[in-house]
């Protein structure tokens, strides 16, 4: 289970005194048991924790945007390490041709003909995808799909 490995991850970290992983691990427990509270959970499924790491990865890159705006790449270089942290507790991405491929069989199955059944589309492509690529990336390539096939 994912909440066990970042439970052990952190320890060990902790064995090791490694401050920057300990605390961002230390975070990201703390996301995980408040995101089963609200959902009156003992333990998180995978989906979810995924769901909970993807938000963290989702703030990092925010703040990294935020700080070499405001020209504080120390600090964008620091969230930048936590990202990498972070990203390391996530499934493989698919690859391009992969997502396609995944894209057209859904448009098949479905009988998508345009960006009317763009939702249905999604619905099935991210049942499949399982969080294994960007989101935005996964709704742009259907959208571009279901534009030519439309």
């Amino acid at each position: 289970m994912l909440e066990e490995r970042i439970f052990n991850d952190y320890k060990e970290a902790m064995k090791a005194r490694d401050t920057l992983k300990s605390s961002v691990l230390s975070l990201l427990r703390a996301e995980l048991l408040n995101t089963a509270i609200e959902r009156k959970k003992k333990n998180l499924n995978d989906n979810d924790a995924l769901g909970v790491i993807r938000k963290q990865i989702k703030q990092r890159q925010d703040s990294i945007e935020q700080f070499k705006i405001g020209n504080r790449q120390d600090l964008a270089d620091k969230e930048a390490k936590e990202l990498e942290i972070l990203k390391s507790y996530l499934p493989k991405e698919l690859s391009p041709a992969e997502l396609e491929k995944i894209i057209d069989e859904v448009i098949l199955s479905t009988g998508a003909i345009g960006l009317k059944d763009m939702g249905k589309v999604m619905k099935e492509v991210n049942a499949r995808v399982l969080g294994r690529s960007d989101g935005r990336l996964v709704s742009d390539s259907v959208k571009a799909r279901l534009s030519g096939a439309g």
